[in-house]
């Protein structure tokens, strides 16, 4: 069985619907600050099976404890981590709190089970203001935010843990910017109150919940003057945790790897392609730059091809149009709610 937490997020309840279609059975531990239990209903109806749920903050040892103790815990996928980088900025504490603290309650619980396999949800933050790009996994780690040195040091912990024992496997999944939705329309990002990232943004706006896009910048040293990142469809980093468990199966110690499609999209370009895919309309502004963004950031993935036998399968297109479906789903559900507005 394989412990997801914070299994019903956005990344994590798409990696539950793969590892339950790769016939794993699935535990799930979330808080449910950021998420809602009704997604637990949504995997069902995708994944055909239901994953079992602990409602539990990943910093409560005694319900991490009485989880493993319960269940046959073969493996754990973290993703139970604050992940705005705009919001680590202004909340420094709470973000070294759950990202690290709740971390270190984790691999502790984990060590007193006998559980040494882990798939730690990292992030390209870590990279910083790259001096080259595409970003290879040796570069030189330099964050410009919270958010990015809470990744930084669980890294750091993670390379101490797997030294100091060698019958630790665990694998190290830096990725870059998760869009896009499962293809059924079923599953997707729903973030409770303002969104941080472009695309949960961008489909407010579509639907006319929000009146403009607010565009971050325009005078980034890039192609077209906006933030330029590596897009990658959820269900194909979602893919790419099922190969690292494949992988941990194998290797011993830890080992990092790239999750990105390798090239990078600027806003701008991703405001197109969404017009283009699905016909709507995206009214923007001009606005201040963001504290903590980076000009150009997208990765070298060569390493996940070869080692975990993995590649992204679906492109911008796709993107645009899983999330636009997962968008219209959600307005058929709340006609009259604040999902949508008529």
């Amino acid at each position: 069985m394989i412990l997801v937490t914070g299994g019903l997020g956005f990344i994590g309840s798409h990696t539950c619907v793969s590892l339950l279609g790769a016939g794993h059975d699935v535990l799930v531990l979330d808080d449910l600050s950021n998420s809602s239990v009704d997604v637990l209903d949504r995997i069902e109806r995708v994944a055909g099976r239901r994953p079992l749920f602990v409602r539990a903050s990943v910093s409560d040892t005694d319900q991490l404890a009485e989880a493993f103790a319960q269940h046959d815990v073969g493996a754990v996928m973290h993703f139970a981590a604050f992940k705005a980088v705009a919001e680590s900025v202004r909340l420094p504490l709470a973000y070294y709190d759950n990202n690290v603290g709740g971390t270190l309650a984790l691999l502790s619980c984990m060590k007193a089970a006998g559980v040494r396999s882990l798939v730690f949800s990292s992030s390209a933050t870590v990279y910083g203001s790259p001096a080259t790009l595409p970003i290879r996994e040796d570069c030189p780690r330099f964050a410009v935010n919270p958010y990015g040195r809470s990744k930084i040091i669980v890294e750091d912990i993670l390379t101490d843990l797997a030294g100091s024992d060698p019958s630790w496997r665990i694998v190290n999944l830096r990725y870059f910017n998760p869009v896009g939705a499962h293809e059924s329309g079923l599953l997707g990002e729903q973030p409770r109150g303002a969104p941080n990232n472009l695309m949960p943004r961008l489909l407010q706006v579509a639907v006319k919940q929000r009146e403009v896009l607010d565009i971050f910048g325009d005078d980034y040293p890039t192609k077209d003057g906006s933030c330029v990142r590596d897009f990658i469809h959820v269900v194909d980093l979602a893919d790419g945790h099922v190969a690292a468990l494949r992988y941990l199966a194998e290797h011993s110690g830890m080992t990092s790897f790239n999750l990105g499609v390798g090239r990078g999209i600027s806003v701008f370009e991703m405001c197109h392609a969404f017009e283009q895919s699905t016909g709507q309309s995206l009214p923007r502004r001009i606005v201040g730059r963001r504290a903590g963004d980076v000009a150009e950031c997208w990765a070298d993935a060569t390493r996940a091809h070869t080692e975990l036998n993995w590649r992204p399968n679906r492109d911008i297109d796709a993107m645009c149009r899983d999330a636009w479906r997962w968008q219209r789903h959600l307005c058929s559900e709340n006609r009259g709610g604040s999902v949508c507005r008529p």
